[in-house]
């Protein structure tokens, strides 16, 4: 039977049966997406182009940021390339990254779980689409908004325009939520889920004391306490410090100040244990998340805004629970005879740990679920600066190390 020149045309540039099918692996072969697939991906996000498949087209290579090790033994940050896996792992999922927080690099971590490398990837929580995922993921799918924490061993840097995590690592992003307050507000709320919950195990009624209540980490935590009925007093390192915290309300619910009492420790004359005694009618806080301690009466002047362990101690109360984050804690026979009599605890504040068992990637997943929902609610807001680009990321990241910002510092892709 004859056909037409436009019919035998379209026969000569078919592919022959299973060339789609032997090919989808090859690195320089990509299949256009369906139009049904192509007119989904632009129902749900109007406006969008098609960036799972734009991504698709780019070479695999891009920049990141790293930190290594120079001669002087002092961290130097560095844009470099770095390329990506050509395929998905099982239970991976692969992320177009939109906002990546960055937080201070801590060497000494790495090196004690034997996770030394030449080049350390910098910016760890992130905030994207699902461009793919692998064939066993049960929890995303592409055009997926999510919000989630690189591994510690992750060799990808969270400021690359596209990376592999697996899906455990991962939570859905809420709507209402940008891309900057969640990847800003993940690890400062999992710090601060940490610290009330699992290790303080806070209740209603109980009264907190908060060292350093206006950096980031402090806000968060500020509304975490309040919003399950817990008082707080929280001191301050500057006069602009102690403005801010009396003036910290919530957003929903009753606009009464978040902060029961304000102690501006940068005044000489204000009694950290006093304050807190004549605040609690002299049985002493419950709870005490430190921001580090003064383990000597002769110490550095950056460390001389921070209270000695004896004051933490002797203004805890029966039962209490002390949170620090002063990892090389020491504590002398007295010390611990007072905590002893007093039945107090002490605990160190190491968000990291989530990733150390499996039995608690559960646990790790709900947290961050329940962080981005309270984000959602208006219940979370975080101190975050303004985004920054991709380059500046560098100079920004050197402030963050040296601890320079007070606010949440997140780059914008």
């Amino acid at each position: 039977m004859l056909r037409s020149a436009s019919a035998t045309t379209e026969m000569l540039l078919m592919p022959p049966d299973g060339f789609t099918t032997q090919c989808r692996n090859f690195p320089k072969y990509r299949e256009m997406p369906r139009d049904d697939d192509v007119k989904r991906r632009r129902s749900r996000h109007p406006g969008r182009e098609i960036e799972g498949y734009l991504w698709e087209k780019k070479k695999s290579r891009m920049k990141g940021l790293y930190c290594k090790l120079d001669e002087a033994k002092e961290l130097k940050f560095i844009i470099q390339e770095t390329s990506i896996a050509a395929t998905v792992g099982d239970h991976q999922v692969k992320v177009q990254v939109k906002g990546c927080s960055l937080s201070p690099v801590d060497i000494k971590l790495c090196e004690d779980l034997k996770l030394q490398r030449e080049h350390i990837p910098v910016g760890r929580e992130i905030a994207g689409i699902v461009l793919q995922v692998g064939p066993k993921v049960t929890f995303f799918h592409p055009d997926d908004e999510v919000v989630g924490i690189l591994p510690l061993d992750a060799e990808m840097s969270g400021l690359c325009d596209v990376v592999l995590m697996d899906e455990y690592n991962l939570v859905q992003k809420p709507e209402k939520v940008s891309w900057f307050e969640a990847a800003g507000a993940l690890k400062d709320g999992l710090k601060a889920y940490t610290a009330l919950h699992t290790l303080a195990r806070m209740a209603v009624g109980q009264t907190l004391l908060l060292l350093d209540g206006a950096s980031s980490f402090g806000v968060l935590t500020i509304q975490l306490a309040h919003y399950h009925g817990v008082k707080v007093l929280a001191t301050a390192i500057s006069p602009d410090d102690q403005k801010f915290l009396e003036q910290l309300r919530p957003s929903v619910g009753v606009l009464e100040s978040l902060v029961a009492r304000v102690i501006g420790v940068w005044d000489s004359k204000a009694d950290l244990v006093d304050s807190c005694l004549e605040e609690t009618g002299g049985l002493g806080v419950d709870i005490v998340i430190d921001a580090g301690v003064r383990l000597y009466e002769e110490e550095p002047e950056v460390k001389k805004h921070l209270p000695h362990k004896h004051d933490i101690i002797s203004l805890l109360a029966v039962g209490g629970h002390w949170v620090t984050t002063e990892d090389n804690l020491q504590l002398d026979p007295p010390d611990s005879r007072s905590l002893f009599l007093k039945a107090a605890s002490i605990s160190f504040l190491n968000e990291e740990v989530w990733e150390a068992s499996r039995a608690r990637q559960g646990r790790y997943l709900h947290i961050m679920k329940d962080v981005v929902e309270k984000l959602s609610a208006g219940i979370f807001r975080p101190l975050l600066e303004n985004p920054v680009p991709l380059y500046e990321a560098t100079v920004s990241m050197e402030m963050v190390q040296r601890r320079q910002v007070r606010k949440r510092v997140v780059v914008k892709l």
